[in-house]
């Protein structure tokens, strides 16, 4: 079971108000810290950090996210199709066998957009020594061709970045993680993606007003972890 960090000094902004109602939009807060107990404290309250773009001139400053319109992939919703099944059967799948390789693969800094920087590696790498940040991967052949890594807190999933150097792999973790999240709690388990785009709503992904997803989050967030994550 993963181990409880202390209890961050940081305190985070109350973001149950819509920006219409005179609450935050998706940036809620900048500073604090990326220790175990800062992150878990953030991730129980809607909220996940996301270092400054360098070129805005705030190099180093971490900022803390609760996107207004919350992108939530339904476990039942999970769209495959018939390439995508076929990569499933080809593809073996492993959990945390490879943690370390699949957060520097996801923060490449050759792919479009990346923005995992050392801190952030180095911040969830101790979240996965605590038993808090997992690892799903998709191996070929004997190597790893694709993954997703996300943080696990009872029955919330939210998964933070992914990566493939195959076709569908990366979509093939997704299908495995999924399937990890169906249990018997899965009606109440939450699979966060944090902002929806067009290639997630294309796999089912569905877009969530942030009240409704801290709703959703505080009756998931206590249920027991999924058995492979304990």
């Amino acid at each position: 079971m993963p181990t409880e960090p202390p209890v961050t000094d940081w305190a985070f902004p109350d973001v149950s108000l819509p920006p219409e109602a005179g609450g935050p939009d998706d940036l809620v807060g900048a500073g604090a810290d990326l220790e175990p107990g800062t992150l878990l404290a953030a991730y129980r309250r809607g909220l996940f950090p996301m270092p400054a773009d360098p070129s805005a001139g705030r190099e180093g400053t971490m900022l803390w996210w609760s996107p207004v319109e919350r992108g939530v992939l339904p476990l039942d919703g999970l769209r495959l199709s018939r390439s995508l099944r076929a990569s499933v059967r080809r593809t073996e799948v492993r959990v945390d066998t490879a943690f370390d390789a699949v957060i520097r693969a996801c923060a490449d800094p050759s792919r479009e957009g990346a923005w995992i920087d050392e801190q952030v590696r180095v911040a969830y790498t101790r979240l996965h020594e605590l038993g808090w940040a997992h690892s799903v991967e998709a191996w070929r052949d004997g190597e790893l061709v694709g993954g997703l890594y996300g943080v696990a807190v009872g029955g919330l999933f939210a998964g933070e970045s992914m990566f493939h150097r195959a076709t569908d792999a990366s979509k093939v973790a997704l299908v495995a993680l999924v399937d990890l999240l169906r249990d018997e709690h899965a009606d109440r388990r939450v699979l966060d993606v944090q902002w929806p785009t067009e290639h997630l709503a294309s796999l089912g992904v569905v877009t969530v007003a942030r009240p409704t997803y801290l709703r959703m989050l505080a009756a998931a967030r206590d249920l027991p972890l999924p058995r492979p994550f304990r």
